[in-house]
């Protein structure tokens, strides 16, 4: 694979990419942004959000911009006048602080809480995934989660997987049609790597940001790594698009601890290189 080049500088910390209307969309943590790339590297602010750290995005089959906001335990949705009004209200499954987001093909919203106070330093507990259905009701459908990070659905919406960053390993889940979960498995041990965001291939593997081994990973199905991107830097989460659905994005930037992570130092990037197999599934 070729070096990754540089396609955006200047980022807080850029965190759940999408590849969504022909460019790459992701949330720029600590500036309170959605932002919105080009190939040729030009960017906007296409959402202001009313919270800090952390926030997510994807998008419901009807076009329908949906955004965690992790602090207030509110999944929120984006009306066409720009508005943000509250799709479900998550404050009841858990106190501690929701993270990221991905949305199946039926419309389900699958949603994780870390399950501890992490900026706060609180001591670690488990996490949990929420379902949010159409209609914005939420209940728990997974728990015991070490510190749930990226998700991504199958392209056939019959598997969920979910990055375990502190179990070190990518965890799989069967998907009912009423959006359960069920059959919990170790998809992949992923050894020393530390999984955040995630993404599929058509080859069903899947790519893994890593921000304490500053790379992103390509692992296959039980754990075999396919390909590694080394960084200088953490990789916070990685996508693919493009025209062919073959480059990879990459967000990285310095990590030095939850403390630091509403500095005003800008050191987010966001790097790409041709990737061996297409996008597939969700996101």
């Amino acid at each position: 694979m070729s070096e990754p080049h540089t396609l955006l500088t200047g980022l807080a910390f850029g965190e759940s990419p999408r590849w969504h209307d022909d460019g790459l969309w992701l949330a720029n943590w600590g500036a309170q942004e959605v932002v919105a790339v080009g190939l040729d590297g030009a960017s906007e602010v296409v959402v202001r959000v009313p919270t800090t750290i952390p926030f997510s995005i994807d998008w419901l089959p009807d076009g329908r911009l949906l955004i965690v906001s992790g602090p207030e335990a509110r999944l929120l949705r984006a009306e066409p006048d720009g508005s943000l009004v509250t799709y479900a209200d998550l404050s009841g499954l858990s106190e501690h602080t929701w993270n990221e987001l991905v949305v199946d093909g039926r419309g389900n919203a699958y949603v994780d809480c870390v399950g501890f106070g992490l900026l706060r330093g609180d001591e670690f507990a488990p996490g949990l995934v929420a379902l949010v259905g159409a209609d914005g009701s939420a209940r728990a459908v997974a728990d015991g989660i070490a510190f749930p990070n990226g998700m991504a659905v199958t392209p056939d919406n019959s598997t969920l997987v979910v990055a375990e960053s502190y179990g070190k390993r990518l965890t799989a889940f069967d998907i009912a049609a009423d959006g359960d979960l069920s059959n919990r498995r170790v998809w992949a041990d992923l050894g020393d790597g530390v999984p955040d965001g995630i993404c599929l291939d058509a080859d069903g593997c899947v790519w893994y940001g890593d921000v304490p081994n500053r790379r992103c990973v390509r692992v296959r199905e039980g754990g075999e790594v396919a390909q590694t991107i080394a960084l200088d830097r953490g990789c916070f989460a990685c996508m693919l698009g493009g025209p062919r659905g073959r480059t990879l994005f990459m967000l990285a930037a310095e990590w030095r601890g939850p403390e630091n992570m509403m500095s005003d130092e800008r050191t987010g990037v966001v790097l790409t290189t041709e990737a061996p197999a297409a996008r597939a599934g969700r996101p």
